[in-house]
């Protein structure tokens, strides 16, 4: 999950919570709306995690060159 669609589950959970004045019948949408926060800031932690990972991951990876490790180039080389 991104960091969008957690904050979309957020968003969306945080209007059936406090923004909405209307029963269905046999579903609570309150609760609805609490699951979906929740899953939403599970989500968002989960993708800052990954993150955060990969990110170090990918800078260990990528490592440092010196000038002299550089195949030749231009005229003449």
């Amino acid at each position: 999950m991104t960091f969008a669609g957690s904050i979309l589950l957020i968003v969306v959970g945080a209007i059936l919570r406090y923004a909405t004045h209307f029963h269905v019948a046999g579903l609570d949408l309150h609760v609805v709306g609490l699951i979906l926060i929740i899953a939403g800031i599970v989500g968002f932690v989960v993708a800052l995690f990954q993150t955060i990972v990969w990110g170090s991951v990918m800078r260990r990876r990528r490592g440092y060159y010196e000038a002299r490790d550089y195949p030749p180039y231009g005229p003449g080389a």
